[in-house]
């Protein structure tokens, strides 16, 4: 948010439902945060951008990417920049990574209407392999939080469901700029699931792009390469004329 800023961008960055205001305050309180669906992050957003005087840019990791390419699709953004997203409607490939990835969340059919943290180890699995085991237990202490397991069962499930909440309008020709990425070494959304991701946007006449960085894990956005990203998201702007 400081790097958009210094660059002449107002940031916002609205909490999920539940959320804390801080780190300590998400992690005393797991019941908050527990069950709230893709739809309703989604439409918490949008209720957002309502009261916006434009359109904005928005810019989201993971199950935000996803987010992002929801909201844009409905028309609701001047463009989007989905950070190794989690998969839309559609993307139905599953590799082992991204299912051992999930797993402490899936493995339990009892977890869907819970939040649920990962220990160190698994978080290092998921998130941070592509960075010293010093680092990622840095950011594992100051950033991780609960989140609902609500959302992953309903991406995983989603083949298997016609109403599922994960189904995006790729065929939307009027909507902004989308930027799909990808690590190449990501374990929770391979580059394999971005790539079937760009794919779903062929129909539209609408700019989409992909871009794949070499040697990043899922924090990516998050550990100390986080720069690359942000530098490269803003040129990606600049060339957009946004």
């Amino acid at each position: 948010m400081q790097f958009f800023a210094q660059h002449g961008y107002e940031s916002l960055n609205p909490d999920w439902p539940g959320d804390g205001a801080t780190v300590k305050e998400s992690r005393a309180n797991k019941k908050a945060i527990a069950n709230h669906s893709i739809k309703e992050v989604a439409d918490g957003y949008a209720k957002v951008i309502s009261t916006m005087p434009s359109k904005p840019i928005l810019i989201g990791h993971s199950f935000g990417g996803l987010i992002v390419q929801i909201l844009l699709g409905r028309g609701l953004a001047a463009a989007g920049i989905a950070i190794d997203p989690a998969p839309i409607k559609g993307v139905w490939q599953l590799p082992f990574s991204a299912l051992k990835s999930s797993f402490a969340v899936l493995g339990n059919p009892f977890n869907l209407t819970k939040s649920v943290s990962l220990t160190h180890k698994q978080f290092h699995y998921a998130f941070t392999n592509a960075i010293p085991e010093e680092e990622s237990k840095e950011l594992y202490e100051r950033f991780t939080v609960p989140s609902p397991a609500r959302p992953l069962f309903q991406v995983a499930f989603a083949t298997l469901n016609p109403g599922a909440e994960n189904k995006v309008n790729t065929a939307n020709a009027t909507r902004g700029p989308l930027l799909i990425t990808s690590g190449d070494k990501d374990h929770i959304v391979p580059p394999v699931l971005c790539k079937a991701t760009f794919r779903k946007y062929r129909k539209s006449p609408a700019i989409t792009e992909l871009k794949a960085f070499a040697n990043r894990g899922h924090s990516l956005a998050l550990d100390h390469g986080w720069n690359e990203i942000a530098e490269y998201s803003l040129k990606w702007l600049n060339e957009k004329g946004l």
